[in-house]
Parts: structure tokens; sequence; C-alpha cells
């Protein structure tokens, strides 16, 4: 059923329903900044690099791919390279079909040298490679703009070949399903993207990584893809003065005097040691370095009896704490509340960090990167560090399986950030950043398109009001439809069955199902799968006879748009006070009849803000 203003705000699950196991990318001033409160939640990249167009090379790469997985071609034999893919720029979305088919990164082990002066870093990515599928000679793995040094396979050096953004490693002879590679690349230069070494916004040098979407191939050789994730464990030797920040948890920190440091460089380093216990997208595998202060946020201590206190802990630069402990002085509350509204706090440690990120905050798991200016600028960012804190469960630990499948990542963030407003803030304030959400998605150029849109080959062209505002507004619409104890039963089920791993829509679906009773075919045709939204036309007669006023109801979206099946309010003000009726709308033109004991003076529709529709005039 509909929930209603009286069962608005949420309450937790009962002990029953807890889980007793566990486990945003916006510019400061885009069209997509995450500033929850005035309905505007997002991210946008910047400068975007060029589209290129890759119909027909990545048609014949898929088909070559398939045949392979079938059996259907013969795998090149080793020292004969398979046909060259197409180059993929960043932010291009990668042929159809697996992303490195027959591979599976499982671990990555990344030592980094960061630099004194300049930005020439030097690294070594040692990495564990499951193989998967059958006749697999040649492991692809992204790395785009830095020179190759020495490339080992099970300790032993082999000949590679390292073009268009691919490092092409020989597999050995015998290696098959169930096997492990162990795969090494020493590489070094100056990264074009990706790792940004350079000043702040105070003139300090800082190094800090920016992966989002498919820039971490530009610092590290890695299978640069949300479906494909893995642990990592960083070693980062960085000058002595710096906080040295990653995912995961710290292993330790040793001081190192080289006995003859280059010239200009600092006698004294720091290596710092950190690593994670679960797998994690490349997108978010990321290492801050900066001269840092901090101060604990809080302690927020995870539910579900698992005896976990999660150290909430914010790092910024030292002339902006001021402004940082009002910006993260709830973040130990989000995690407690998602904490129980959801699951568990999927990791060890959240560190909320001013960074040098492109995005006003990026959701790096464990490691929220926030944009330096805003912090710096007193901007009021805390819908985005409630919007970043939902992406631990959403995104990071629930990752999306697919890029055209960003909204289970963007869409859950925007509404369950919302959510931490209803729960906090009370149920008028929770009202007012769905109706800015909805006014930001009617006012987009993207109503045309559908949520899921496969045909979009731009993947920095998916951060937009679809994947954001309409993907949280169909969270919300789904809650209505299916009651609150359904809706998050649902939600935890989703949750329960993907978590650190990846999951599509259909997942999604299926879960609310399973937690309803309901089929839910329909809606997700509609309001996924199809473009656009309802747009009405309201006419309003009396028919004083029979006291009675005759509403006209008519859906004029363009005829390539669904007819919408969904539940209506109508809100009739009359001299007597406001009376309110529910219609079902499934065609594309309605009358309503409301005895009504006088005309009304006017109509409003949904006044609980409780489904995406755009009224029109005329």
């Amino acid at each position: 059923m509909p929930h209603t203003a009286a069962d608005a705000r949420i309450a937790a699950p009962t002990p029953a329903q807890e889980r007793t196991t566990h486990g945003s990318r916006t510019p400061a001033r885009a069209p997509w900044s995450h500033g929850v409160a005035d309905g505007r939640t997002g991210r946008t990249a910047g400068a975007r690099p060029r589209r290129r167009p890759l119909a027909r090379a990545r048609t014949a790469t898929r088909a070559l791919a398939l045949a392979l997985i079938a059996g259907l071609a013969p795998a090149p034999t080793l020292g004969q390279q398979p046909p060259e893919p197409p180059p993929i720029e960043p932010g291009q979305a990668p042929p159809p079909g697996p992303y490195a088919p027959g591979f599976d990164a499982v671990h990555y082990d990344l030592a980094l040298t960061l630099p004194d002066t300049g930005s020439t870093i030097r690294g070594i990515m040692a990495a564990r490679i499951a193989v998967v599928a059958p006749r697999r000679d040649t492991l692809a793995l992204d790395l785009s703009g830095l020179a190759v040094e020495r490339v080992r396979v099970g300790g032993r050096d082999v000949a590679y070949r390292h073009e268009a953004g691919k490092l092409y490693i020989p597999v050995p002879a015998g290696a098959g399903v169930g096997d492990t590679l162990a795969v090494e690349v020493a590489y070094g230069g100056r990264p074009d993207d990706g790792l940004i070494i350079g000043k702040n916004v105070h003139g300090r040098r800082t190094a800090f990584a920016d992966n989002w979407p498919d820039r971490a191939r530009f610092w590290f050789p890695s299978i640069d893809h949300p479906s494909d994730k893995a642990t990592v464990a960083f070693a980062v030797s960085a000058p002595a003065p710096w906080t040295v920040l990653a995912n995961g948890e710290r292993i330790d920190r040793v001081a190192v005097e080289p006995p003859a440091p280059p010239p200009g460089s600092t006698a004294r380093r720091t290596t710092w040691r950190w690593a994670t216990a679960v797998p994690i997208p490349t997108y978010t595998m990321v290492v801050g370095a900066a001269e840092l202060a901090t101060n604990r946020a809080g302690a927020a201590c995870a539910p579900a009896g698992d005896g976990r206190c999660i150290e909430t802990t914010w790092w910024v630069f030292p002339p902006d704490t001021a402004h940082a402990a009002r910006v993260f002085g709830r973040a130990d509350e989000m995690i407690a509340f998602y904490s129980r509204l959801i699951a568990p706090f999927p990791y060890a440690k959240l560190a909320h960090i001013q960074a040098s990120t492109r995005f006003g905050g990026m959701e790096n798991v464990s490691a929220i990167f926030y944009n330096g200016q805003a912090i710096a600028r007193g901007r009021d960012i805390e819908g985005t560090v409630a919007h970043e804190t939902a992406h631990q469960w959403f995104g990071d630990a629930v990752t999306e399986a697919n890029w055209h499948e960003l909204w289970l990542s963007e869409g859950f963030a925007t509404y369950f950030g919302a959510l931490f407003f209803e729960h906090a803030d009370g149920v008028e304030r929770f009202r007012a950043i769905m109706e800015g959400n909805r006014r930001a998605y009617l006012d987009s150029d993207v109503v045309g398109r559908p949520l899921v849109d496969p045909a979009e080959d731009d993947l920095f062209d998916l951060l937009n009001a679809n994947s954001y505002q309409k993907g949280g507004w169909v969270l919300h619409m789904l809650r209505g439809e299916l009651g609150d104890s359904a809706f998050f039963d649902g939600i935890r089920r989703y949750y329960r069955a993907h978590e650190h791993g990846t999951a599509r829509t259909e997942d999604l679906k299926r879960a609310l199902e399973r937690a309803s009773g309901r089929e839910l075919d329909g809606f997700f045709r509609q309001w996924v799968h199809s473009p656009g939204h309802p747009r009405l036309r309201i006419g309003r007669e009396w028919d004083a006879a029979a006291r009675t006023a005759v509403i006209t109801i008519e859906q004029v979206q363009p005829a390539e748009w669904p007819t919408f099946r969904l539940p209506l309010e109508l809100e009739l003000a009359t001299p007597a006070g406001p009376v309110r009726h529910t219609v079902e709308l499934d065609a594309r033109r309605e009358v309503v009849r409301v005895p009504l004991p006088a005309a009304p003076t006017a109509v409003r529709v949904d006044p609980e803000v409780r489904v995406l529709v755009e009224v029109v005039r005329g």
C-alpha cells in the first residue's frame, strides 16, 4: 500500500530482520552537483574525451569473444596475438559481452612511489588473476600512458605488447580453468589522468587518485571495469610530511631515510600500507596523499550483534578544519542509520577526505573524496556526505555489473541520501528533497531516454538526471507501491544476495517480487526500460445538479512513451477544506467524478509527493 505521512519516518528493522553477518562523484559547480537539499545530486566529469565511432569494431570483437567462449573459434597460440580490439578512450563503454573474457582479477598488490617534485611515479603491480574459461593464452590488462619496464608471469620475465591502452601478456601453456596467474608489472612515468599530482586549493602539493569511471588504468595496470572486483593492498612511499590514506585498514607506517636522496628530494620518506579484506571495483581503488589535519567525526557501531564499532574520521587541509567539523558533524549518525536500515557497514572504517577530485564527491570504498574547493569555500555539502555514505552499500558493496545500469548505484545513493534526512529532520525535509529531484529530472534533456540506456556509449553521458533523480524516484514509487515493510525487506534481500559482488536491474526486481509477492514486470517495463513519464493535463468542471466535481485527466506525453499505470492522488480545495481522492490511472484519458459539498476552487496533483508526474497547461 502507499506509505502515508503517518508512516513516512522509517522504522529500523527488528532484530529478526537485521543481518547477522557482513562481509559521486560531482564537480563542484556542475550540472549534476551533489546538493541533495536543493534536489540536485550527481556528478559530471569536466572535460570529456572525444567520442569515436566503434560500432563495427565492437561487433567484430564481440563476435570473436563469443565464438571463443563457445569453442567455435580456435584460440590464438602462444606468441600469436589475438585480433586487436578497438581503442577505448576513458569514458567510453567497452564492447558488449565480458570485459576481460576468460579472466577474473582476484587481488592486486600495488607498490607505488610518489615523487617529491614533478609528477613521475614508479609502480610495481603484482596481481593474482584466475583463469575462468578454457583455451585462453593472452591476458589483456588496461594501462594507458605509462611506460612498462618489465612483465613477469609466475616469477619469469615474459614478452609482452603494450599499445592502444592495453597491455597484452602471454599466458603459460597448460594454464587452464581453475588456475591462478601470478602477474607482475613494473612501470612508471607521468600519469595523464587518474592520479592527480599538483597543488591544492591552498597551494600545497598533494596527490589524489580520481578513477571514475575507468581512469584507474592511467596509474596502475588492471581489469578496469566494475564487473571485475578484487581485493587490493597498497604500499605507498611518500614524502614524510604527507599523510597517506587508502581503502581498507591501515596495516603499518614505516619511516625510511634513503642513503642518497636524489637532488631536490627530501631525505625523509614514509611507506604507508593499507589493504582491503573484501573485493571492491577498480574505480574505487584509491590513494590520497597530502598534509592533512584530522579529527574524529564519531564512532558509529554497526548493529547486528557482530561487536564491531566503525571508526568514522575526517581528513582535511589544515586551513579548513573549522568548516569540516560542521560538514561532517552527522557522519557517524549516517553510518548508524544505514547500518540499521540496510545491513551492517560493509567495510573496516570510513574516512571522509578533502581531496583534488574533479567531482563534488567520489564514493571510494571506505575513503570518500570530496572536492577541495567546496570545503575550502565553506559550502554546505552535508547532502553530499549522505549521498556518498549511502554509496558504501550501493555502488561499492553491491556494484552495477554494467555501466548502463548506473542507476543501481546513483539512483540508490540519491534516494537513500534523502532517506537519511527523512529520518533525521522529518518528512517535510524529505518531501522538499524529492520535489527538487522531480524538478531536476523534468527540466533535464534526458527525459526521452530510458533509465537503463544500452544505446549510450559515452560513460560520462550516463551521469544524468535519469541515473540520479529518476533512479531515486523509481525507488520512491516502488516504496509507495509495495509499502515500507515489503520494500525495505526486498532491498535487504537484494543487498544480502549481492554484497561484495555485482548486480543487475533484474536482480533487484526479483528480490522485491519475492519480498512482496507482487509481479513487477509492468512497473519496471514502464519506469526503467521505457522513456519518459506521465505528462498530465487536468480539466475541471462542476456539475451543480449532482453537486459533483468532474475531473478529466489526460496523459499527453509523446506517443512513443508508455501509457502509464499508476495511482494518482488529487487534492481538491473547497470552502470546507481540502478533499483528497485517489485515481488508478491506466488509460490516456480518465474522467473522475468526486461528490463535494461545493465547487472546488483548485485541484492539486500528488500532494504527498509520491509519483513522478508532470502537470502541463492547455
